[in-house]
């Protein structure tokens, strides 16, 4: 970690990351669970996800990655990170509700996340250039809203009556809702979710990432 800047505060974490919906995840726990913390920026615009040290902490040159100083230990992928201060804080990651916790975070990261991120890359990047991928990702799109509109409809949180990792990893996805053009509003369930996790003062905290006053998106 050479290259990266060391500190010894206790429980202090390093947080590696850019202004994405994964990074979002980690500083919104970090806040959560009030852990001191720094930001160390990864620009990925400029590819430094690919330089040689970074590569060491995240083989898969993905952001976002942490330091923790006190336990002088690293970690790669969001819901691995999330797991792990669930774990060390135990908050928001309670033993007795991890088989569904776990399921739903799972979710999140092999599907939620992946492919909201597609429709990101067809809809909002690059309109115009695949018609097939836009009508494609656009439906897989919705087909989720509608999917968490319905686990919402019979559950106050994700895993259950509790606000958990599962929650944070996928609020900031959905609060890029303006760049999918799904309509969050149409969805009564996921509405009422969406604006619960936004009144939480950690979550505004979190979501602002690189500290520059940026406001959660409203309904």
């Amino acid at each position: 970690f050479k290259n990266y800047p060391r500190q010894t505060w206790k429980k202090m974490i390093e947080l590696l990351t850019a202004n994405t919906p994964n990074g979002k995840k980690i500083s919104i726990m970090l806040e959560e669970i009030n852990f001191e913390y720094k930001v160390t920026k990864i620009n990925i615009n400029k590819d430094e996800q690919f330089k040689p040290d970074f590569i060491k902490l995240s083989p898969f040159r993905k952001i976002p990655v942490i330091i923790d100083h006190d336990s002088k230990k690293s970690l790669f992928e969001s819901g691995a990170i999330l797991i792990y201060l669930g774990e060390k804080s135990r908050k928001f990651y309670d033993k007795d509700q991890r088989t569904v916790i776990n399921q739903w975070l799972m979710g999140q990261m092999g599907y939620i996340g992946p492919l909201l991120g597609q429709h990101h890359q067809f809809h909002h990047y690059n309109p115009g250039k695949s018609e097939f991928g836009e009508e494609r990702y656009f439906k897989i799109a919705e087909k989720i809203y509608k999917e968490l509109d319905e686990r919402l409809s019979v559950s106050k949180f994700l895993a259950g009556t509790d606000y958990t990792i599962a929650d944070i990893a996928t609020f900031p996805w959905i609060a890029r809702h303006e760049w999918h053009d799904i309509g969050l509003k149409k969805f009564v369930n996921l509405t009422r979710w969406y604006k619960e996790v936004s009144k939480r003062e950690a979550v505004q905290k979190g979501y602002d990432l690189l500290n520059k006053g940026e406001i959660i998106p409203k309904v």
